[in-house]
């Protein structure tokens, strides 16, 4: 049995966007795109702006929660490696693909960027990347 304080994770904001939602948390924001949709630049601005509305001078993490299948445009870390602020990028998915898009995927970002099956593994390893940087 735990014993002790638990801090709920309180959502911040929540922004509805044409591809998915936008979970904003104290200190990382959470994507969850819909089935099939695709994740192209102008997509990433409107992510870019969120987070720039509610971390623009602080430091945070972004989680990529894969419950659906959909298509990025690579070229979109090459913008997103220029955000300063951005600590940890998380990728949580079950799904086999994902793992080998991941591989994919980490040539374009030269950040830290982990693949997680489990969301607390990710959310952990995001905060502590956050508070240490």
């Amino acid at each position: 049995m735990k014993v002790g304080s638990v801090k709920k994770k309180v959502i911040v904001r929540e922004y509805e966007l044409e591809v998915g939602k936008i979970q904003v948390f104290e200190d990382y924001m959470v994507a969850i795109f819909d089935e099939g949709a695709t994740l192209t630049l102008e997509r990433a601005y409107q992510i870019i702006g969120i987070s720039e509305i509610h971390f623009r001078n602080k430091n945070f993490g972004y989680i990529s929660l894969r419950k659906n299948s959909y298509a990025i445009d690579p070229t979109i870390y090459s913008y997103l490696k220029e955000l300063d602020n951005l600590k940890a990028y998380a990728i949580v998915s079950i799904k086999e693909i994902d793992m080998h898009n991941f591989k994919i995927e980490k040539l374009f970002y030269k950040k830290p960027m982990k693949f997680f099956i489990e969301y607390e593994n990710a959310l952990k390893w995001v905060k502590r990347r956050v508070k240490t940087k």
